[in-house]
């Protein structure tokens, strides 16, 4: 059997070749893609706010709400339980200090009243009975006194009279001593019913005194009284204008309870209310102007609240010119308060979102306009409508301050 020479086979590597060149161009697509960044979500225009970064002054402000009140309020109150008699004015009436607008009644007061008018005129009664008795006791106090002068003024010149005698012979020495006995007896006696008489014209000036004091005492309760029934006729005390009032004929009313309130409608204040955390830059002292819708008043603050109520701060604003037409209490208004001037910083409009101090992401602009980026934007001081940039943007730049907040989880966006 003869073999039969074959050939050799010659072996091609064009497979293997194919095949690392597929799989590199299949990791270089997938890398690709991986690069590859999600298209930028498109955004229009018209419905984004936007700004202008600044440099330049920025005036400090903070807003807030509030209302006009008098600067004069006069409450007028009632000082005793009574009845409401008569209501001689209502409210929006103008009024002076004597207007009469209530007249109230108690019965048991203007008793009182009676009663002390009287005690005061039987203590007046008794001065006088009380004087007349004295002033007689001190009479025959003195009568008795003068007798005693002249029986002692006798007694002495017959004391003498005998001493003349006794020299002579024509008296014995023991009716010399009976007559001087006589004398010196009527001159302690004398001495005696004299300050009997000092001590008595001294009791009789304890005796008025005190009792003048009672009248005194009496009087002053009696005016108290008269007065507590005057105070039942309520006047307004000021002039301005009777705000409130709404009392009826026959209405009871307790001691203590406010009846009316009188105000100064030409001398107003602006209450305003700003909020907890801008109001800790508020000064006394410091501008302000205030919004009435009708135009617009410069004031000055002149108090602020020390408490916080409901997340603002009460602050109130003394007006430094006249109220436009149409000012009235409890008219609502808008003021504004110049906190600072600050001489040259960057700025830019309040966005939507972020406070002062804070960092926020704000989308600049391309410098085609089509596009915006996100920035870590540094905020800083702030007013109503602006706030300061301390880093990441400079002067010329524009940025969108409305709310991005949907736009979180993108760092470019596109304008349409």
């Amino acid at each position: 059997m003869v073999d039969i020479p074959h050939p050799p086979v010659q072996r091609t590597r064009r497979p293997l070749l194919y095949f690392l060149v597929g799989t590199l161009a299949l990791v270089g697509v997938s890398a690709g893609l991986r690069q590859l960044r999600p298209a930028a979500p498109i955004v229009q225009r018209n419905t984004v706010w936007m700004g202008t970064v600044q440099r330049g002054p920025l005036v400090r402000e903070v807003l807030g709400p509030g209302t006009l009140v008098p600067e004069e309020i006069r409450w007028i109150a009632a000082k005793v339980n009574a009845q409401v008699e008569r209501v001689l004015v209502r409210p929006g009436a103008v009024v002076t200090p004597d207007t009469l607008i209530l007249e109230l009644t108690n019965s048991e007061l203007q008793l009182q009243a009676l009663e002390a008018e009287r005690q005061l005129a039987q203590t007046q009664a008794e001065l006088t009975h009380l004087q007349a008795s004295l002033n007689s006791q001190q009479l025959a106090q003195q009568s008795v006194v003068a007798t005693l002068e002249s029986d002692l003024a006798d007694a002495r010149r017959r004391a003498r009279a005998d001493e003349e005698l006794g020299k002579r012979g024509f008296l014995s020495e023991l009716e010399q001593a009976q007559t001087l006995g006589r004398a010196q007896e009527l001159s302690g006696r004398l001495e005696f019913e004299n300050q009997r008489l000092l001590a008595q014209a001294q009791g009789i000036q304890a005796q008025v005194t005190a009792q003048r004091a009672q009248i005194e005492r009496l009087r002053s309760i009696a005016e108290f009284r008269r007065k507590e029934v005057d105070g039942l006729k309520l006047r307004a005390g000021v002039d301005g204008v009777l705000q409130e009032l709404s009392l009826q004929q026959g209405q009871a009313v307790a001691a203590g309870a406010l009846l009316a309130k009188v105000v100064r409608p030409d001398r107003l204040k602006a209450e305003l209310r700003i909020p907890e955390i801008q109001a800790k830059d508020v000064q006394i002292g410091q501008k302000a102007s205030i919004d009435t819708r009708n135009g617009v008043v410069a004031g000055r603050v002149v108090r602020i609240d020390p408490a916080v109520q409901g997340g603002s701060v009460r602050v109130d604003v003394t007006l430094e010119a006249a109220l436009p037409a149409g000012a009235r209490p409890d008219l609502n208004v808008e003021g504004t308060i110049e906190i600072e001037r600050l001489p040259s910083v960057v700025f830019v409009g309040r966005p939507a979102s972020g406070s002062p101090g804070s960092r926020v992401g704000l989308f600049k602009l391309d410098a085609d306009g089509e596009g915006a980026e996100r920035s870590n934007v540094q905020l800083g001081r702030s007013s109503v409508k602006d706030v300061e940039i301390l880093s990441g943007l400079r002067e010329g730049d524009r940025v969108i301050l409305s709310d991005m907040s949907q736009w979180d989880e993108v760092d470019h966006i596109r304008l349409h």
